[in-house]
Formats: C-alpha cells, structure tokens, sequence
C-alpha cells in the first residue's frame, strides 16, 4: 500500500495552539508530513520572527515528533513563480492542507486541498489565530495562554515578545483602528 504524501502549509507567526493542534493531528494521523513555512523572506507586521525563530518554534511544538520536515516557502511577487516553487519542493501530495483562501485558490488547480480543521477532533480545536496572538502581544497581555507553553517560554526568554512590540506593536494595533471621515 503507498502512503499519503501530505502538506501543510503556513506562516506561524507565532506557532499557536490551533497550529499546533493541526500539526499534532496530521503527524497523529500520517506517517510523513511536510511542513511549508510560508513567507520566510519576509519580516514584517505580520511575519514578525525570523526564519530560524520560526523553525524553533516548530521544533518546539513538535517535540516528541520525528515524522516531519520543515520546508521553507519564500514569498514571490509572481505568482506563477511562487507556485513553481511549491511543486518543486512539495513534489507530488496526495493532499495539501492550508487554512489560507488565498494559497488554495493558487494551488487548487495542482493539488487536492483540504483545511487544517478537518483533521482536528472537535473536541481538539481551538478558536485562534495568529492575527489575535499578535494583537494581544502588541497589547501586552494574555498572549501566552493562546501558545503551547514552550513557546511562549522561547519567546519571553529571547524577549522576541519585547521586540516585536518593540518593532511592530503599533502597526499591529493600528489594525483595530477605524477611520471615520
């Protein structure tokens, strides 16, 4: 019997519960998973750790795993390009999984698409996202309860929290704000 050649496909800035829930359930579930780290040239607002913080991360999250590579994605301008390189790396999936509408409206016409929650036992799932994380490390609190606990430890350690209210704080807040004219 062949087995499933399976993706999934993210940011995790930072790696959350939800995401970890996906991830454990995917490693549960498959004998192999890879794990594409999307946007990993790109530091900003919403890309707020690096590459190699990002791989911690997921190491992290993953501890007690050996059944998964972690694949680097850039970001390209062109898409074509962009979705070359997923193929390339990815090569041939029985399925990709991605919560992001954007990825799979790019990648549909190549691979069977599936959302990460469909893996997930209800009972597992947890209501999150980084852009919340995000919002509430820009504020300052109640952040470290929406992580796994190691990785809110690595991030207050290497005060990678600090920096990132430091360096996109407001722009992260800025979000939440309404312009009325």
């Amino acid at each position: 019997m062949v087995k499933p050649l399976v993706a999934i496909l993210g940011r995790w800035q930072p790696c959350h519960l939800g995401h970890r829930a996906a991830i454990h359930a995917l490693c549960d579930r498959f004998d192999h998973v890879l794990i594409g780290i999307g946007s990993s040239n790109i530091i900003n607002y919403r890309n707020p750790f690096s590459l190699e913080e990002t791989i911690e991360m997921l190491q992290l999250g993953l501890e007690g795993y050996d059944n998964f590579r972690l694949v680097p994605i850039p970001d390209s301008r062109d898409e074509i390009k962009w979705c070359s390189y997923v193929e390339e790396v990815f090569g041939d999936l029985d399925l990709l999984i991605t919560a992001n509408p954007y990825v799979r409206s790019l990648l549909d016409h190549r691979y069977q698409i599936s959302h990460p929650a469909k893996f997930i036992p209800r009972e597992n799932q947890i209501p999150v996202s980084g852009t919340i994380v995000r919002r509430k490390m820009a504020q300052g609190n109640g952040w470290e309860e929406l992580l796994p606990a190691e990785i809110s430890k690595y991030l207050i350690e290497n005060q990678l929290d600090q920096r990132f209210r430091r360096e996109f704080g407001l722009s992260n807040l800025a979000l939440d704000t309404i312009v009325v004219e």
